[in-house]
């Protein structure tokens, strides 16, 4: 599921892409990948401007010149790719926007994932439930360490809470609980001061590096887009079950957490 750095660095690259260009029409392949008729959901898009893109958590938010926004969640597997012609045939999209420029989007893999048509109220309402973004001046160490001692629980269902944080999910939290040599299966409550900054630390570095790597998701967003998956290659423990561990050779293990894959190194982030 893309997370913070795959969702920010679609972000950055729509940003450039999509400012001030004009929406020609929509196509739904899948109805159930909107929230109302698909020609309801084409006629309100038709000649809308796309003003700008936004990122909340996991979410992009498209802006449109008539105050509401296009809501897009890609949960597990959904991608989107930008260009005069996709890579695989319309069919393969749920939903494919088509832009007045000549190019499109096409949101692919949205079986679980969503694009709805909202006013900005309602998408207020949605996103004021998330948690403070990892890079929000405001998330201070002091801020954090509060926010952190009013939790219960295990540390890595604590940092993919939504409502903790927003946008870690699986795959980072992993990361995140490497860098900051910390079990993922340890109580926060245990967490000392010490502890606690490193994994502050941790977040900040592994979700900053992983973003300038271009994220660990295989679709590229253009033709060309060398960058995106970028930090698959360089995860250190996420997904990486029976491999050696490159600081101590030990082998990564996998277990589950709460119904959440978790891979760990049993020597660095030593026991919960």
């Amino acid at each position: 599921m893309p997370e913070w750095p795959e969702m920010e660095h679609y972000r950055s690259q729509l940003s450039t892409l999509l400012g001030g260009i004009k929406i020609s029409t929509a196509v739904v392949n899948r109805e159930g990948s909107i929230n109302e008729p698909p020609d309801t959901f084409a006629n309100a898009l038709a000649n809308r401007t796309i003003l700008f893109v936004e990122r909340r958590g996991k979410h992009l938010l498209f802006h449109l010149d008539d105050g509401n926004r296009l809501l897009l969640h890609l949960m597990l597997g959904g991608w989107i790719y930008y260009g005069e012609q996709a890579p695989m045939e319309d069919s393969h999209y749920q939903v494919i926007i088509r832009l007045a420029d000549g190019n499109s989007l096409y949101f692919g893999g949205l079986r679980l994932g969503y694009l709805h048509r909202i006013t900005a109220k309602l998408a207020h309402d949605q996103m004021k439930q998330l948690g403070p973004e990892p890079f929000d001046s405001r998330l201070t160490l002091e801020a954090f360490t509060k926010r952190l001692k009013s939790k219960r629980g295990k540390l890595k269902t604590t940092l993919t809470d939504q409502r903790f944080i927003a946008g870690i999910g699986n795959c980072y939290s992993d990361e995140i609980c490497f860098e900051a040599k910390l079990h993922p299966a340890i109580a926060v409550s245990e967490l000392d001061a010490e502890a606690t900054e490193r994994l502050y630390g941790a977040i900040k570095k592994v979700l900053l590096d992983a973003k300038e790597a271009g994220g660990y998701m295989e679709y590229p967003l253009t033709a060309a887009d060398h960058l995106t998956g970028g930090y698959n290659s360089r995860c250190l423990v996420y997904d990486r079950e029976g491999e050696t561990c490159g600081v101590c050779g030990n082998a990564i293990k996998h277990e589950t957490l709460s119904g959440r894959k978790m891979f760990y190194c049993p020597h660095c982030q030593g026991s919960e």
